[in-house]
């Protein structure tokens, strides 16, 4: 019986398999595909947007620098636009960004995006996790789900999978979401959407970048013949039928306003607004992440980064959870936490779908942002929402600190907070004359890194508590307060080992 059960091997499956692995876990994934290349996860059609947050979590496990490798990045140069981005089609200047008022920022090796394809996250995730120890298994396809107080069973034809716990990363359509009995609710479509590569005889009649018309919306990107489109057509077409060329056409057409003529089309997927959310992440020993727990349109690419985040935030408490140490109710603050996150993301996706609408109200809307936008303050709002940095998770304390994402704290020798992450454990940095937290932090050691020692940059900081996922759990001045750090010690780490 193996301790965890992944279902789905796609970005948040194997991020999730890599954090339980790390923390010495048995884990098993299974792949309906029966190999993981795939078209549609290759450039171009597979380009996806890792923000700064997700570039963190990858960086904060040591996989950073492969995946800018495996995403074409060369040593020394930027791998994204700083400040990029967009709101329903309406680009940032990135010069109207203030970086200065995001929230506790330090300088580090972290860029502010960085621009990939599926095809590269799961190949660097796919080698991270077989170092790990983790198992993939492809072309098995989950039919049944049974589960008691102290198991779950997955069942593919004839095969049973058990373990102790399963999570479904299975994407939007989830089987594990259905056959757990999940409930899901949402908004339905209002467009249907289309991604194609093509060849396109006239391009010079397609303006670059996104384009709102009076009728519809439509992406040229870089790469040539790589062309997004949006159709207000209520979500019709979507996996109605295999969409033809003389159908894309006649789309790109009507929303481009032009003649354009396509060729030859090499690929070609849909995809819709739908937006909808698990109404539970946990049933019993069944757990849900990423597209699994939440869909919702594409537009500002908070897809991968949210399912990211949710594995981030699942991985080490389920391993606690496992390995019998965790305190009371820290599974569930897996929920507590991700949740409002996938529920705000929906709300962002479903405001720039009613700002694209080719109608009077959506052009009146488009006309207001654009002028909020084109602001130093709009920009820089809209900027914080996409980079991931206004996620604050409530930990009950006061202190503006806690309950983010930990900047990228340096000692005065070169270690880094992120050098200190890398093996899964949590990080207590003492900062204080004397070394005041070392005989505190005594009896956590397999679960919390000590370090000590003067900072480059300390914010005024005695010391911090970061949990294995990079969110601080606990903060101290300059004289911290002992007691308060065993009581946020205890709170997500469990009782020390000497007890």
């Amino acid at each position: 019986m193996h301790d965890v059960v992944i279902v789905g091997a796609g970005p948040v499956g194997l991020f999730l398999a890599c954090e339980l692995g790390l923390a010495g876990c048995s884990v098993l994934v299974l792949e309906r595909e029966p190999g993981p290349g795939a078209p549609l996860k290759a450039q171009p059609l597979g380009m996806r947007g890792l923000s700064g947050a997700s570039a963190e979590a990858f960086y904060r496990r040591g996989v950073l620098s492969p995946l800018l490798e495996a995403s074409g990045v060369r040593p020394g140069e930027l791998p994204f636009p700083l400040r990029g981005g967009h709101f329903a089609g309406m680009m940032l200047d990135p010069a109207q960004v203030d970086v200065a008022a995001l929230p506790f920022r330090l300088p580090g090796p972290v860029p502010e995006a960085v621009l990939t394809s599926l095809e590269a996250v799961e190949t660097v995730l796919s080698e991270h996790a077989s170092k790990v120890g983790v198992e993939v298994r492809r072309g098995v396809t989950v039919s049944g789900i049974a589960q008691n107080d102290e198991s779950v069973v997955a069942r593919a034809g004839a095969q049973e999978y058990t373990a102790r716990w399963l999570v479904g990363c299975d994407g939007g359509r989830s089987a594990v979401r259905g056959l757990a009995g999940f409930g899901f609710a949402g908004t339905g479509p209002q467009f249907t959407g289309y991604i194609m590569h093509a060849a396109v005889a006239d391009p010079e009649k397609l303006r670059p970048g996104f384009n709102l018309t009076p009728t519809g919306m439509y992406i040229r990107m870089p790469a040539e013949g790589h062309i997004g489109m949006m159709d207000f057509d209520g979500g019709a077409f979507d996996r109605s039928q295999q969409p033809t060329r003389d159908h894309l056409q006649a789309v790109l057409r009507r929303v481009s306003g032009t003649d354009v003529t396509l060729g030859d089309v090499r690929i070609a997927t849909t995809f819709t607004d739908r937006a909808m959310q698990a109404t539970t992440y946990r049933q019993g020993r069944v757990l849900l992440a990423g597209d699994a727990a939440h869909i919702h349109s594409p537009l500002g690419g908070q897809g991968l980064n949210t399912g990211i985040g949710d594995a981030v935030n699942l991985g080490w408490k389920l391993a606690a959870t496992v390995h019998g140490y965790a305190p009371d109710g820290l599974l569930d603050t897996y929920a507590d936490e991700r949740r409002p996150v996938g529920a705000w993301v929906l709300d962002w996706t479903r405001a720039q779908v009613a700002a694209m609408r080719p109608d009077p109200h959506g052009r009146a809307i488009q006309g207001v942002l654009r002028d909020l936008i084109g602001t130093r303050d709009g920009a820089t709002y809209v900027f914080q929402k996409l980079s991931g940095a206004w996620i604050r998770y409530d930990l009950g304390s006061e202190h503006p600190l806690v309950g983010r994402s930990a900047p990228d704290l340096c000692l005065e020798d070169g270690t880094r907070l992120g050098d200190l992450l890398r093996d899964g454990r949590g990080v207590a940095l003492d900062f204080s004359d004397g070394r005041l937290l070392q005989d505190s932090a005594m009896g956590w050691e397999s679960r919390i890194r000590y370090a000590a020692g003067p900072a480059e940059n300390d914010l005024g900081l005695g010391a911090v508590l970061v949990r294995p996922d990079g969110v601080v759990a606990w903060a101290g001045d300059r004289c911290p307060d002992r007691e308060g750090f065993g009581r946020a010690a205890e709170r997500w780490f469990g009782s020390p080992d000497t007890l």
